[in-house]
């Protein structure tokens, strides 16, 4: 018999996506009939605006789209991407430097797949977004976590990335507005982070998909806007999911250098071919159409956050730092670990979120799939309604723990 794995040692490795398990079980036990709310998925509880589904009805019905078209996207879209791109962050890039891919998570993959050699090292502030470990992994290359706490809003300067920096160290990874977070550098943050990694002529690949997405009086800031040094060292990862609440349509972009870009849309050629052109078409009246419908969403975003901060940081053991962008909190839940609940002593975030989703019938992600232990991360893209009463269930429970 054959002592051969049957699965690769490489794909054996990648972990499930925490979030979407959360939200699969979370689902599972309401169409068994159980009332639980779920705050694990990261998508805007909104349906995609009505001028770009129609856009996307045409498209069906027009001949040309029911064929192969570019890999690297339709050369309308991808002008349309330049131009969305200089419009909201002031970035000036040609349609050719632009990557059309199946949704934000094949940019992540194919951007570090593009740029990381085996060993090669990729700085990655924690927490971070659960995907990003595995693609560095698949890509052969190397994380260095740098971890952040509630006590700096979960940001990192350039002393902490600067202890972790190495001579393998190839990459930094930029991300905000930050999932799981919310956190939001300042402009003069975002600078001084782009100037250090200039300085020591690292890549920097910049996952902007929440960029519209910010509260308060915080600002999103494009590192490749404000370091212009970074030069050609610089890949920005963008999509229409989160924006204009089509996180089914599967349409993302990666913008970089040429020789990064052709490399990258190679690699795509022969994974998926080109993205599905009725939903390029969807994206392409996304990007081209004025941001009202975002303004919109932003709104009752912010409401729901003030809403959700303040009722988590009205239950004791629960320490929850205000976001400034994305649709997320993530409170610290360690002072609860250990403690006595329902007969049970849960000794990890991880072990206390199963907890409260069978005793509470909440589901949330513990902070164990974003790189840091003793936190949760709750969504707030849900109906106002319901984050209300999934918070006060949360606070009920939590209250027993002794």
């Amino acid at each position: 018999m054959s002592t051969r794995r049957r699965v690769s040692t490489r794909v054996s490795a990648i972990s499930e996506s925490a979030t979407l398990a959360v939200d699969a079980k979370a689902k599972a036990m309401k169409a068994a009939g159980r009332p639980v709310i779920g705050f694990g998925a990261g998508e805007p509880d909104f349906p995609t605006p009505d001028y770009i589904v129609e856009a996307a009805v045409a498209a069906a019905r027009e001949p040309r789209f029911h064929k192969y078209t570019p890999a690297a996207g339709l050369p309308e879209l991808r002008q349309a991407i330049a131009d969305k791109t200089r419009r909201d962050s002031g970035y000036e890039v040609d349609a050719s430097r632009v990557l059309v891919t199946n949704g934000g998570k094949q940019a992540v993959y194919e951007a570090f797949a593009t740029l990381l050699d085996p060993g090669d090292e990729v700085l990655v502030v924690a927490p971070y977004w659960t995907t990003y470990p595995e693609a560095v992994k698949l890509a052969g290359g190397v994380q260095v976590d740098v971890v952040t706490d509630e006590t700096t809003g979960y940001l990192a300067g350039v002393e902490q990335l600067e202890a972790a920096r190495t001579d393998r160290t190839k990459a930094l990874l930029f991300v905000s507005p930050s999932n799981p977070t919310g956190a939001v550098h300042s402009p003069e943050q975002t600078a001084e982070i782009g100037r250090w990694a200039a300085g020591h002529g690292l890549w920097v690949i910049t996952d902007e998909i929440y960029e519209h997405l910010t509260y308060g009086g915080a600002e999103f800031t494009s590192i490749a806007t404000a370091v212009p040094e970074l030069g050609d060292r610089v890949v920005i990862l963008n999509g229409v999911a989160k924006t204009y609440a089509m996180t089914g349509w599967r349409v993302g972009w990666l913008i970089g250098p040429s020789d990064v870009v052709k490399a990258a849309a190679n690699l795509q050629s022969h994974a998926t071919s080109n993205v599905a052109n009725v939903s390029q078409m969807a994206a392409l009246a996304a990007v081209s159409g004025d941001l009202s419908a975002v303004a919109r969403m932003r709104e009752a975003f912010d409401r729901r956050r003030q809403t959700m901060v303040r009722m988590l940081n009205d239950i004791p053991g629960v320490l929850c730092p205000e976001p400034k962008g994305a649709f997320y909190a993530y409170p610290s839940v360690k002072d609860l670990i250990g403690k006595e609940l329902r007969g049970r002593r849960p000794g990890s975030s991880a072990e206390l979120a199963e907890l409260i989703l069978e005793e509470a019938e909440v589901a949330v992600v513990p902070g164990e799939a974003f790189g840091t232990p003793g936190y949760f991360r709750l969504s707030y893209a849900l109906g106002d309604d319901d984050l209300v009463e999934g918070v006060s269930r949360l606070g009920k429970l939590l209250a027993e723990a002794r």
